[in-house]
């Protein structure tokens, strides 16, 4: 028996009643990598932020068969160097059931497009150091390591001790 053809998927922006979904996708992230305890977020918070009146972030839906099965969720940066805005990809996403069939590729196709039209000079992510298939997805895309940085966080009582001056 010969393979059966993957199910076709459509591309969209998220809307307002899409919440619900975008945080289901966003805690099955979480749970890929292993931090599903840190998924903290509320359905009225996530709302706020892509909808609110001042939309921190934007989402990206992928559909098949009638629900929605991967996501792309960035926000914009930018390069006081260049003057230009950048596009930070947060979170990317497909159920595991849908792998393989040109989501993921097509979501970061969707948002290259976007930074290109929006004169971005780059799209960036990071990436766990353990999580080899997109390692390895995203470097047959030419995507880079950066090499010569290292993320730096400031959080909890260090950032509250700073913020008092302490």
């Amino acid at each position: 028996m010969g393979a059966m053809p993957h199910p076709t998927f459509i591309l969209r922006d998220a809307m307002p009643a899409d919440v619900p979904n975008v945080l289901r996708l966003i805690r099955g992230l979480a749970d890929y990598e292993r931090l599903l305890d840190q998924v903290v977020m509320t359905e009225s918070e996530l709302h706020d932020a892509l909808f609110g009146l001042r939309p921190l972030a934007y989402a990206q839906l992928a559909e098949a068969d009638g629900k929605g099965v991967g996501l792309a969720l960035w926000y914009h940066t930018f390069s006081t160097f260049r003057g230009r805005p950048d596009i930070f990809l947060e979170d990317l996403f497909v159920e595991p059931d849908y792998r393989g069939r040109g989501i993921g590729l097509a979501l970061l196709r969707n948002l290259a497009q976007r930074a290109v039209a929006e004169k971005c000079r780059r799209v960036e992510w990071r990436v766990l150091n353990w999580n080899a298939p997109s390692i390895a997805f995203y470097e047959s895309l030419g995507a880079t390591r950066m090499a010569d940085w290292h993320v730096r966080r400031l959080e909890g009582d260090a950032l509250a001790a700073l913020a008092r001056g302490a």
